[in-house]
């Protein structure tokens, strides 16, 4: 798994506009399966973003089509982790946890 910290780069009126396509470009990640949680950071410097195991370059290479990176307003860091104990609830997003 991965957790993926957006930071912006530009002032949040460049940002502002930019969101839209983001969120359509974030709910297509979640429609194929790869992204499990995200959100703005608070104070509103970036976002975070929750994302299942996979090939580190197949999530560079979905990171590179965000609307954000496309116009150089955020950067990325990229943390990998893998989670040894998992709530209940969160049993099912667990994949390397037995079930």
């Amino acid at each position: 798994m991965y957790v993926v910290l957006l930071s912006y780069t530009a002032p949040s009126e460049e940002i502002d506009g930019a969101l839209p396509e983001h969120h359509k470009w974030l709910g297509e990640q979640y429609d194929q399966g790869h992204f499990l949680a995200s959100g703005a950071q608070r104070p509103r410097v970036g976002g975070v973003i929750i994302v299942r195991p996979m090939d580190r370059a197949r999530l560079d290479a979905i990171l590179a089509t965000d609307p954000l990176a496309v116009r150089g307003l955020a950067q990325y860091e990229v943390i990998a982790f893998s989670p040894t104990r998992t709530a209940p609830e969160l049993l099912l997003i667990n994949e390397a946890a037995p079930h």
